[in-house]
């Protein structure tokens, strides 16, 4: 999580959407960057409106607009199985070394899924998704030139995005009835990633 003071600008860092590579080329300039430990770097707006907000108004530093990147979800899930699948990983409970994408995704709908699949929700990253109580800014994280254009006239400098945390290669060949599955079990997550189209 990045936040830029005199720009009263938050920049939340969504796993899987390309929120190290931010961190890489903004965290440098930016007046609190939290880079670790990863549940702090990746807190949730519902979380900062609860723990952040009432500490930034302690020194009355006024509104902060909210800024944050989804992904299309099953390309979300496709990295987060693609990570998981990496051998530092081998043998243990959270690999997906030995699952195929289907059990993975499905598994992922659950509401307890196996730690395996246990990813969380973008949807519920985000608290009250596009408002008041959640980001004022969201961007497709496959319109990534879209999201930077903004961030560079905001923060009123060029931005080079590094590329970090690629995953292995793995076979993301979804079924039909896997999809349609997860589609109805989680549709808020392909609401909110259709908000973000620009």
């Amino acid at each position: 999580m990045l936040v830029f003071w005199a720009q009263k600008l938050v920049i939340f860092s969504v796993p899987k959407t390309g929120s190290s590579a931010i961190d890489a080329a903004l965290a440098p300039h930016a007046d609190i960057a939290i880079s670790s430990p990863p549940v702090l770097k990746h807190m949730p707006v519902y979380r900062f409106n609860r723990f952040m907000t009432p500490l930034f108004e302690v020194v009355n530093s006024g509104e902060f607009e909210r800024f944050a990147l989804v992904r299309e979800p099953i390309d979300w899930l496709g990295s987060w199985y693609k990570y998981r699948s990496r051998p530092q990983l081998d043998g243990q409970d959270k690999s997906t070394a030995n699952v195929s994408f289907d059990d993975f995704v499905l598994e992922a709908r659950k509401g307890k899924p196996a730690p395996f699949a246990n990813v969380g929700s973008q949807a519920r990253f985000m608290g009250g998704g596009v408002g008041p109580d959640g980001v004022d800014h969201l961007f497709q994280y496959e319109q990534m030139d879209v999201a930077v254009a903004f961030l560079e006239d905001r923060l009123q400098r060029k931005i080079a995005l590094p590329q970090k945390n690629v995953s292995p290669q793995r076979d993301l060949e979804l079924s039909d009835a896997a999809r349609e599955k997860y589609t109805q079990k989680r549709q808020e997550e392909f609401d909110l990633w259709a908000k973000a189209a620009r």
